[in-house]
């Protein structure tokens, strides 16, 4: 693939600049960071689109937190003016991270994510009786900065971009320094999905897996048989493991018969359920949204924009009896 260069001139154009603000914005509207930052605008425009044409951008200066749901995790939030700068940078450079992936990746794509990828996961369990499934251990804390700078030079050959990416990369480590991208960064999440896309294309066009997703460091193989798997996740494993330095959780086989654990939810090949975690979560967030609610901490409209997406998650799986109890909670 040809790699792509003088993106910079366009990366800083102001209005690119503008849009990179508004996407940056989009549900944060009167958070006192952002009413400040718009309060000086286009003072702040100009700002950032001389960093960049100067390639001496502001990062770094994160805020951290925890996250206990569905597990503990670091949360490394980046201020204001630098999401604006990540948008300004994917603005342009989102056709050419999107270029390199299969279709079978499904995290953070326009018309892909979770959904797509429980319907080709049952579409596989359909077709083929066995799988594996296999996620990364602490991936976004084990990639490596050497190897993940390598592969932007292979799409970009923008000296000035490509410096900027140095500097958002180096400006979060994990350990020695050389390893670790933040949970949280629009950046973060490119650098990621685009880490892992030379193992998607090993297993597609090395090892000729018959049946392949990946969700971010979340992959499942199917095919006819264990023994079959077995050997071409052996080959993808070390692939994996001595190209890209990462290491796997223990990784588990069986029957699409008996369902497959993916994304919060157990598919089989002609219905789709609630995993057992998943089920234990929505009830706890449920009683916490009516606790808001009955609390006064939330208005009626707040308490809608919290309690519709935990409906939409369990309504896509036979979920029927927990919906109604659900609606009866909720009217009673």
């Amino acid at each position: 693939m040809k790699r792509a260069g003088n993106l910079m001139d366009r990366i800083a154009d102001i209005e690119n600049l503008h849009l990179a603000f508004i996407k940056a914005r989009k549900s944060k509207q009167g958070q006192s960071a952002v009413l400040a930052y718009e309060k000086d605008l286009d003072s702040n425009m100009i700002m950032l689109q001389s960093q960049l044409l100067l390639n001496r951008v502001e990062v770094g200066n994160y805020h951290y937190f925890t996250i206990t749901d569905p597990k503990v995790r670091q949360i490394c939030a980046a201020p204001f003016c630098e999401r604006v700068l990540h948008h300004a940078l994917m603005n342009v450079c989102h056709p050419w991270f999107e270029r390199h992936l299969i279709s079978d990746t499904y995290a953070t794509r326009k018309n892909k994510g979770t959904y797509a990828a429980l319907d080709r996961a049952r579409n596989y369990a359909r077709t083929y009786s066995h799988y594996v499934k296999m996620d990364i251990r602490k991936y976004f804390d084990n990639i490596d900065h050497t190897i993940l700078k390598k592969q932007l030079v292979c799409l970009f050959k923008d000296t000035a971009l490509l410096t900027v990416f140095d500097q958002i990369i180096d400006s979060y480590h994990v350990g020695d320094g050389s390893k670790g991208v933040p949970i949280g960064n629009l950046t973060s999440q490119y650098f990621a999905n685009h880490y892992l896309s030379a193992a998607d294309h090993f297993a597609k066009e090395k090892v000729l897996i018959p049946g392949y997703i990946r969700y971010m460091d979340d992959m499942l193989f199917f095919g006819d048989s264990r023994e079959e798997l077995q050997q071409k996740t052996k080959l993808f494993v070390c692939f994996v493991e001595q190209s890209l330095l990462l290491n796997f959780k223990p990784i588990v086989y069986g029957t699409t018969n008996k369902g497959v654990v993916f994304l919060g939810y157990k598919t089989y090949p002609f219905h789709v359920k609630l995993n057992k975690r998943s089920k234990i979560r929505f009830k706890a967030k449920m009683v916490r949204c009516e606790e808001n609610l009955d609390s006064g901490k939330w208005n009626q409209y707040e308490y809608q924009q919290h309690v519709m997406p935990l409906l939409a998650f369990i309504q896509y799986a036979d979920t029927d009896r927990l919906r109604n109890k659900t609606i009866n909670f909720e009217t009673g």
